[in-house]
């Protein structure tokens, strides 16, 4: 928890089931409706989630709890946006905390639940500060970790590769070896967009000093050097070509046609991205072969983006979040009730234990048995700074233009300028 604790700096930047009374959207007979969304389209999130709901049901009668499960773009940019603006039919939903919670409760949309809630920020320390806003409590998290390059030891092994890369110098190394190998360096899915934004993202990490960039995240100022050369470092990663054959148009996490199945089938040695990835490669290898017991691949190792020699930034800091969960403004008190559930000990635990994540209550990271994720949680506790998502940390306005700019820099239509350039612009606008 010591190591979430740069969170709340760069954001400044759990209990048992209760009883509830009958209140909110209702029938007839008194009872009451819960809509839940969350991103969790694929096992073992979605049936987790659904057993959740069901033990929450069972523990209070007269409450009903309707659980849908939606692929994360469309929930986070569209189907979430247009239910706040109607003010009804959502109650619980998912949260990814800092700028866009910022202006969800600028705009009246977000239950301030900070004194039904007291206990488990107490509890969760710094790791919950993405998730307030002006000291007041949003939602909270259920999920916290870093991403990094997610990679095949025996691929890496076949190239000759002993050792991860700990530079960037020593990353274009390996992407040598593998070439030289006739082994796909790295598998991007820049088709959604965001994925080939995060590697600005961490050219910008690991350029820029901490402080500017929590300055950056307080004050949306971006004059610093480092980002136009977050940008020049990015335009020769790309001229690299460390990437597969139509990177552009690869999606990220759905079918083995996406960049985490390109890596989960041996397609790639490596792939940039986050906690999630060993659990969403191991759906897509059930869907594959019919085979509902596949799990993620055994060859996969993991190392945080490597440090670039010279530069100001942090060479430990890595770049991470969390996923989380929000109650409307128009929610029943039974919504509370539900996210204090889903934050206790029991509960994460569990969600330790099916692999989907990394949990954040203390006491809940018993449960991690996936070794996967033990590679994240370690990678967490040795980072002497973690930095929020950076389109979460910016918000909607400025982090929409920054990874629009991102996006045409990696298909060749951009600079380095513009990208800092737009983000300028957006955030004048506010």
């Amino acid at each position: 928890m010591t190591r979430w604790a740069a969170v709340a700096a760069a954001s400044a930047l759990a209990l048992g089931l209760t009883a509830c009374a009958p209140a909110g959207e209702g029938g007839a007979d008194g009872d009451v409706t819960l809509t839940w969304w969350h991103n969790g389209t694929g096992e073992p999130l979605l049936g987790f989630w659904e057993d959740v709901a069901a033990e929450f049901e069972e523990a209070n009668p007269g409450v009903n709890v309707e659980v849908t499960a939606y692929q994360n773009e469309e929930l986070q940019r569209t189907l979430i946006p247009n239910q706040l603006r109607t003010g009804s039919g959502l109650d619980l939903y998912q949260q990814w905390g800092a700028g866009e919670l910022a202006a969800q409760v600028e705009a009246g949309y977000v239950k301030d639940i900070s004194e039904d809630v007291a206990d488990q920020v107490d509890a969760l320390g710094g790791v919950v500060a993405p998730w307030q806003v002006d000291g007041a409590t949003y939602g909270l998290p259920f999920n916290f970790g870093i991403e990094g390059f997610w990679y095949n030891t025996e691929l890496f092994a076949q190239a000759g590769i002993t050792e991860t890369p700990t530079t960037l110098d020593e990353l274009y190394d390996a992407i040598d070896a593998l070439k030289a190998a006739d082994i796909v360096p790295i598998a991007v899915g820049a088709g959604d967009g965001w994925p080939a934004a995060h590697y600005w993202y961490n050219f910008a990490l690991k350029s820029c000093d901490p402080e500017v960039l929590q300055t950056a995240q307080a004050e949306l100022v971006f004059d610093d050097p480092c980002f136009i050369e977050a940008g020049e470092l990015l335009e020769e990663f790309i001229a690299a070509e460390p990437f597969q054959d139509g990177f552009l148009g690869t999606g990220a996490q759905q079918g083995a046609g996406s960049s985490a199945g390109i890596l989960a089938t041996g397609g790639a040695a490596m792939e940039l991205m986050g906690q999630w990835n060993p659990g969403v490669m191991g759906g897509i290898l059930q869907e594959e072969t019919g085979d509902a017991e596949a799990t993620p691949p055994e060859f996969l190792g993991w190392f945080n983006f490597p440090a670039i020699e010279g530069a100001q930034g942090d060479p430990t800091a890595a770049l991470g979040g969390g996923d989380g969960f929000s109650c409307s403004a128009w929610s029943p008190p039974e919504c509370t009730d539900l996210l204090n559930y889903i934050t206790s000990v029991e509960v994460q635990t569990r969600f330790g234990e099916i692999g989907a994540g990394v949990p954040v209550t203390p006491g809940s990271e018993a449960g991690i048995s996936d070794p996967n994720l033990q590679l994240v949680f370690d990678g967490l506790q040795s980072a002497s700074y973690v930095q929020l998502w950076l389109d979460t940390a910016f918000g909607a306005t400025v982090g929409g233009a920054m990874n629009e700019g991102i996006v045409s820099l990696f298909g060749g239509q951009g600079e380095p300028e513009s990208i800092v350039q737009s983000m300028k612009d957006a955030a004048a606008t506010l």
